[in-house]
């Protein structure tokens, strides 16, 4: 970990440098960004700060709308350097934007502020040469990063993998380097993306920004993996992670993808049932599938499921994508929903069933008089040929209703 540390600071100096030399030349200001418009390093500056720069410097990330209004510009498929035009109402001056590729990876960006939109050629080969210069001093550290990395990725696979004796021998060799604690309490977090048009490689660099601030918190220490649609994020600590905090986390997570990736990504996350241990990360890895699953299918749960709220959910779930579909919906329930005021009869039966067949609570629930009530219940018995004085009954029609809520497409509220 020190060696680490160290060489990182090695390879901020030199970027620093680097940079420096520039905006020297140039008398401009200059700033290195990564793939997702966030702050690497930055010159001193030239009279040219805009109210975007000083942000930047000071927060050490520049804004939300910043970032999606630079990204929206198709930077992260530019093949050649130029110019982002500035925007008065966000206070961003023109800049002039250099991709930073080295073997065809996406690096980050290097940005040259020019209020008037215009460099001679002089200072664009300048540029060149240096942001070559700078791509071949990330690509290093890059290397070096991935290959600290590797290793950890593959012990965190086995550890929520399917082979018990893989997992044991995964868990023993991330206890004895230290890289994770055998601590009291672990959850685990999968995060996943829908395929979108962004380029190669930028699904897996939002997801790591999005995520790689939980791998410590105050409560926890944690392991991440990321891949080209989805990211799994382990947390263990001596204490469990309380909902609230994951909840906070989701959202965070939720708002950053929102930010760095094209609105058809729609990303969603599901969080594990908390485990008493390291060795039942497993179950929680699961668990969240499961839960992700969930906030694809159920619009109300705003893109973030959580296993331990998803209830008999969680059982119907574990059938695969291809059985979930109308024909699991019994014919009682198809035939009232087909039915005149279908809309209105299966929000009555929800709720009279909701409210455990209480007259009084679905009356207020519904905010109608108990006659209108029992003339709807009498309705929906005569569609249905089922008898709502049946616990039977009743269950097929309840499971029936929680079958539809996930075959309900997101954004149109009709079935799948």
């Amino acid at each position: 970990m020190a060696e680490q540390v160290q060489r990182a600071q090695v390879g901020s100096d030199a970027l620093q440098r680097l940079v420096e030399e520039l905006a020297a030349k140039l008398r401009r200001s200059v700033v290195v960004d990564d793939p997702l418009v966030r702050f690497i390093c930055s010159s001193r500056h030239f009279e040219d700060a805009d109210p975007v720069r000083i942000r930047s410097l000071l927060q050490g990330r520049a804004d939300s709308e910043i970032i999606r209004y630079v990204l929206d510009q198709g930077v992260a498929q530019w093949t050649k350097p130029g110019f982002i035009a500035g925007r008065d109402d966000l206070g961003l001056l023109t800049r002039y934007c250099v991709p930073l590729r080295e073997r065809g990876h996406l690096l980050g960006l290097l940005m040259v502020v020019s209020p008037d939109g215009r460099l001679t050629p002089r200072e664009t080969e300048a540029i060149a040469r240096t942001s070559a210069r700078v791509a071949a001093q990330m690509y290093a550290e890059h290397a070096a990063a991935d290959a600290d990395e590797a290793q950890e990725r593959e012990l965190l696979s086995a550890l929520l993998g399917a082979s018990a004796t893989a997992r044991n021998t995964a868990r023993e060799r991330l206890r004895d380097s230290g890289v994770l604690p055998n601590a009291g309490h672990a959850v685990v977090t999968v995060v996943q993306v829908a395929p979108s048009p962004e380029p190669p490689g930028q699904v897996e660099v939002a997801l790591r920004g999005a995520l790689e601030g939980l791998t410590r918190t105050r409560s926890a220490h944690g392991l991440l993996t990321v891949g080209a649609e989805r990211a799994v994020l382990l947390q263990v600590g001596d204490r469990p992670v309380s909902a609230r905090e994951l909840t906070e986390q989701s959202l965070r997570v939720i708002e950053a993808l929102d930010t760095f990736l094209d609105a058809s990504a729609a990303p969603v996350l599901g969080i594990g049932g908390r485990q008493s241990g390291v060795a039942d990360a497993w179950t929680s890895y699961e668990q969240a599938v499961v839960a992700a699953r969930a906030a694809r299918r159920m619009p109300r749960l705003k893109r973030v499921g959580d296993w331990e709220e998803l209830g008999e959910f969680a059982v119907l779930l574990q059938l695969p994508d291809h059985a979930l579909n109308d024909s699991l919906l019994p014919k009682p329930l198809r035939t009232l929903l087909e039915a005149a005021g279908g809309q209105r009869l299966e929000e009555t039966l929800r709720s009279f069933l909701e409210h455990a067949g209480s007259i009084p609570r679905t009356a207020e629930a519904l905010q109608i008089h108990r006659t209108s009530l029992y003339y709807r219940l009498r309705q929906i018995q005569e569609v249905t040929g089922l008898d709502l004085d049946s616990g039977a009954d009743r269950l097929v029609l309840h499971l029936g209703l929680r079958v539809r809520d996930l075959l309900v497409t997101p954004g149109d509220g009709t079935a799948a």
